[in-house]
């Protein structure tokens, strides 16, 4: 390994290890071996690292075919009585005992072989959504998923997947956006949101609903926003057009046939009435479902209004050079509603799940002056 910042990483680091899926109990704050970067990869020191429902859901093992509550219900149950899920991953098993951690703000530490030197000492982002075998197939590998991510002091990433962003953002600000923008931005792509449409946010105050009220925006979209009320002012101020009050209904509000566009990470029992506002030819897209996993469909909705389902978890090629572009012209801004010590992972998990907060968590390795 190449190391050309006159600080050699030790052998040891403190990461969080999730050991299986269960409760917070499953969550291990050790020491571990510092990764070595091969071939093409780079070392990053991690600065800041994002808390997201991806984390969670996997250490739960939601992704299972078995599950079929909400997040919220599945943790519960999980701390009662922690059972494997052969399934309960992204792709297929879940590779335990796993450091996750998806977002990572991180500096270039050290560099395998056949890595431009250039790298070492630059401030990154990771894109945690990678297309090993190319972006003409679907096949996707996420860190802190499949591999381990940056809930450690170290992480070692492939060097394609790293990008340099040069603003005056904080680290923790940086951490915020990896995957709840990178999530949001591939919807909209997918979906070819553009000016003059009108675009329906489900889960508007969540960390994808919030960066999808501010991408829309910036497409020259007009957003209808779905939140509760505490935090509907907050939604307003990222530039929704139309607040909608959780619990409230979409077609009272808006009317049938009206929307271009539904991004819905929320699904549940509210599903139905996305495809009853949605136009003739329009889109709906999701990447979640945050309020539950099974949804009634009438297939009448969808096949007589010729609507296109839109289902998106491997992210498309210019998504996250996309993204560090806004963040680099000041287009976009980050949310950032706390910031934690990484041992401290279990409490910003069980705060995170309360979702009384407005953007997003991000946990703080202990860093070489600590």
């Amino acid at each position: 390994m190449n190391d050309q910042t006159g600080n050699s990483p030790g052998d040891t680091m403190m990461a969080v290890v999730t050991t299986g899926n269960g409760g917070y109990d499953k969550l291990d704050y050790r020491p571990v071996p510092v990764p070595a970067p091969g071939p093409g990869e780079v070392l990053l020191r991690v600065l800041a690292a994002g808390v997201n429902n991806t984390e969670i859901n996997t250490r739960l093992g939601w992704y299972s075919s078995s599950v079929t509550t909400d997040t919220s219900a599945t943790a519960v149950s999980q701390a009662e009585e922690a059972e494997h899920k052969a399934d309960g991953g992204w792709n297929e098993a879940t590779p335990f005992p796993l450091i996750q951690g998806t977002d990572c703000c991180g500096r270039v530490v050290g560099a395998g072989d056949g890595v431009e030197p250039a790298l070492t000492g630059k401030r990154v982002l990771v894109r945690a959504c990678m297309r090993p075998n190319g972006y003409d197939v679907m096949d996707n590998i996420w860190m802190a998923s499949d591999f381990d991510g940056a809930f450690a002091e170290y992480v070692k990433v492939p060097a394609s997947e790293v990008f340099a962003v040069d603003c005056d953002w904080s680290d923790e600000e940086l951490a915020t956006i990896p995957c709840a923008y990178g999530t949001s931005e591939n919807m909209l792509h997918r979906a070819g949101v553009g000016a003059g449409d009108l675009v329906l946010v489900t889960g508007a105050s969540g960390g994808v609903g919030s960066a999808t009220v501010q991408l829309a925006k910036r497409r020259g979209a007009r957003v209808a926003a779905v939140t509760g009320k505490a935090k509907m002012e907050q939604v307003r101020a990222l530039g929704a057009d139309v607040i909608i009050e959780r619990g409230q209904d979409p077609v009272e509000i808006l009317g049938e046939n009206c929307v271009d566009v539904v991004v819905d990470n929320v699904a549940g029992p509210g599903f139905p009435v996305m495809l009853k506002v949605l136009k003739r030819g329009g889109r709906y897209v999701s990447s979640g479902a945050i309020a539950g996993p099974i949804v009634e469909l009438d297939m009448r909705d969808m096949y007589l209004k010729d609507i296109t389902l839109i289902g998106c978890t491997a992210w498309d090629a210019p998504v996250f050079p996309d993204l560090v572009g806004y963040i680099e012209r000041g287009e976009i801004r980050p949310l950032l509603a706390k910031v934690f010590a990484l041992k401290d992972i279990a409490r910003a998990q069980a705060e995170f799940l309360e979702k009384t907060h407005f953007g997003n968590f991000v946990l703080v390795p202990p860093q070489e002056q600590d």
